[in-house]
């Protein structure tokens, strides 16, 4: 079924294509709950979600777990309105739990250059977790400037501005249910 998009302010026009259908999402979201599920079984795992673009993925993926799995939540930047990232990382909104002797797995959207990553790890591993990994739903292997194990991979996709499933430009296409390439000619208006 194709998405109706009579009512939004934007259409189909506006993407060069979709890299990943909601199908393959759920799909995906499914394959790594189940080796997640395994992987901490008995242990006390902390889901932290990194805002904003995570939502989506971190909300689909925690349904696939135990309920007695728990969430937090944190808000990095190193983009602010633009389609590249600055590089430097700034809290806008830290955690609420405590991680000492807590695993902890960091659930994001998307892998571009994995210095907001690779600073985030440091960060949580510093506050005396037991572990710390990393749960992504999209990489961009062309991309990545700094070497990160990242334990679950949703998908590898090209090193274009995409948007959808939580990704957005300008706080706009994050409600879209798939991942699109959005064309350069529409964050070129804005």
């Amino acid at each position: 079924m194709s998405p109706d998009f009579s009512h939004a302010a934007f259409t189909m026009d506006d993407f060069t294509r979709v890299v990943v259908t909601d199908k393959q999402i759920g799909a995906r979201l499914d394959e790594l709950a189940v080796k997640i599920r395994a992987d901490y079984a008995g242990k006390d795992l902390l889901l932290v979600g990194v805002l904003k673009g995570a939502v989506m993925v971190m909300a689909d993926l925690a349904r696939r777990l135990p309920p007695y799995v728990q969430m937090d939540w944190m808000a990095v930047s190193s983009y602010g309105s633009g389609t590249r990232s600055s590089g430097v990382v700034r809290i806008l909104k830290d955690l609420d739990a405590d991680l000492t002797g807590r695993h902890v797995l960091i659930v994001e959207d998307i892998i571009d250059t994995g210095v907001t990553l690779s600073w985030l790890l440091g960060n949580l591993r510093s506050r005396g977790a037991e572990s710390v990994e990393v749960a992504a739903l999209l990489r961009k292997p062309d991309a990545i400037q700094v070497d990160i194990d990242v334990k679950y991979i949703g998908f590898d996709i090209p090193n274009e501005f995409v948007v959808g499933y939580g990704l957005d430009w300008a706080e706009k296409y994050r409600t879209l249910p798939f991942v699109a390439i959005l064309k350069p000619s529409v964050y070129a208006e804005g």
